[in-house]
């Protein structure tokens, strides 16, 4: 079984947290026939950067306004400190883990998404050799949310959309978003525990699914018509929250094509 794990990056903000995730991704590792990717964010960590360096952080429908400075940012953020800190964790929980980002090997090819975004990225392909290649191998990659193009340009990825893509290229045969929250709620703020691609669009339409859960929503649906067969979101500062998901236990939304 082929499993991706999106990790938000406010999980991975503290210390204990991150130790705690890399603890259970380790173990759950060993389990038999399991074949494991992660995929990171840190958007958090990303505005804190470019604050303490006087950039202000501008965002179009949730996305950031990505500059080149941003881009030098996004370089030294997400592919550098957050994607190795968490590679460091990994390793000291026994797992043999690898950091890449998506220009590695051209591992997933992006377009820009819109002129007035600047550098972002809008995944068009993800070419799984290289994941294929690193899980045979007993490896457990560790993918931050930037990507490139043939022509060597570079883009700043929305995490979610990352995962998406990377999933429906290594043939997941589950795609689970760890968050800060417990699962999509729906307009009484009761947790919804199944959901089809036409409820998640009606969720969107209404206005209930906003800023990051709208983008949660929307990459699980590319994920579902990619060829992946189950998205959860659930809650990652849950204990043995892989574990236990991954054992059938209801803990947040699932998503069924």
């Amino acid at each position: 079984m082929r499993i991706l794990v999106k990790l938000g990056g406010t999980l991975l903000d503290e210390d204990t947290s991150r130790k705690r995730l890399a603890t259970e991704l380790a173990a759950v590792m060993q389990r038999p026939g399991l074949e494991l990717v992660v995929v990171h964010g840190g958007g958090k960590q990303m505005t804190r950067f470019l604050a303490e360096r006087g950039v202000e952080s501008k965002f179009v429908n949730g996305l950031r306004v990505t500059t080149p400075d941003v881009v030098d940012a996004v370089l030294k953020v997400f592919a550098g400190s957050v994607n190795h800190q968490l590679v460091a964790a990994l390793v000291a929980a026994g797992a043999p883990a690898v950091g890449l980002s998506g220009i590695d090997a051209n591992l997933t090819e992006a377009e820009q998404l819109s002129p007035e975004l600047g550098a972002v990225g809008k995944p068009v392909r993800t070419n799984p050799r290289l994941l294929t290649v690193l899980v045979e191998g007993g490896f457990l990659p560790v993918v931050a949310c930037v990507a490139g193009d043939r022509q060597g340009n570079i883009y700043n990825v929305n995490a979610d959309q990352m995962a998406s893509a990377c999933a429906a290229g290594f043939g997941a045969d589950k795609l689970i978003f760890l968050t800060d929250v417990e699962g999509v709620l729906d307009g009484t703020k009761s947790i919804l525990r199944t959901l089809t691609r036409a409820d998640s669009r009606q969720l969107i339409a209404t206005g209930v699914a906003t800023g990051g859960m709208q983008a949660k929503l929307e990459a699980a649906q590319a994920a579902l018509e990619g060829g992946t067969p189950q998205v959860l979101i659930a809650p990652g500062a849950q204990p043995n929250i892989l574990a236990r998901l991954l054992d059938g236990e209801t803990i947040g939304t699932s998503f069924v094509a």
